[in-house]
């Protein structure tokens, strides 16, 4: 792992673990997928009605304070990727709805429900070389393979939207 960025390092145990697992969620059994449930209400009351620049940006920030954070917790913890940490997940859900246009009227809970399963789907099974990504350093590689979920979901979304719409 890199060297540890000392304004992460000075925050307490109890934040920082806080903050990635959300308490007691990320103990639940499966915590992947309670973390996507987190995700997509973060969607849901946050990003669903954004205008895509500031959706992206929102996203993006979010991603960049995720990183360091799951970084520290896995130093904190003394594991590579623990499954306890879930703001990953949490972090990805909204890119899984990048760019899908929920309109007043279209069942926007399928769209939802359809893009949790694949993200859940391409989380778990991690196709197309998404597991690769767990090799990065740190904190990267703990986000980056569900960013990646999250962007072959949003792909085959798209796909689906233009199809169907």
């Amino acid at each position: 792992m890199r060297a540890r960025n000392p304004i992460w390092r000075l925050l307490p145990r109890p934040l920082i673990l806080g903050l990635t697992t959300f308490g007691p969620i990320g103990r639940l059994k499966a915590p992947g997928t309670w973390g996507s449930v987190c995700g997509i209400l973060l969607f849901t009351v946050l990003f669903a009605y954004l205008p895509p620049v500031p959706y992206l940006l929102l996203s993006l920030l979010f991603i960049f304070l995720a990183v360091p954070l799951c970084e520290e917790a896995e130093i904190r913890l003394a594991q590579r990727d623990p499954g306890c940490v879930i703001l990953d997940e949490f972090v990805a859900i909204p890119i899984c709805f990048l760019g899908i246009p929920f309109q007043p009227g279209q069942p926007a809970w399928a769209w939802i429900l359809g893009g949790f399963l694949l993200f859940r789907f391409f989380d778990i099974l991690k196709p197309l070389g998404i597991n690769k990504l767990q090799n990065l350093a740190g904190g990267w590689g703990v986000v980056a393979d569900d960013i990646a979920a999250a962007v072959a979901t949003n792909i085959v979304l798209q796909i689906t939207y233009a199809i169907l719409i």
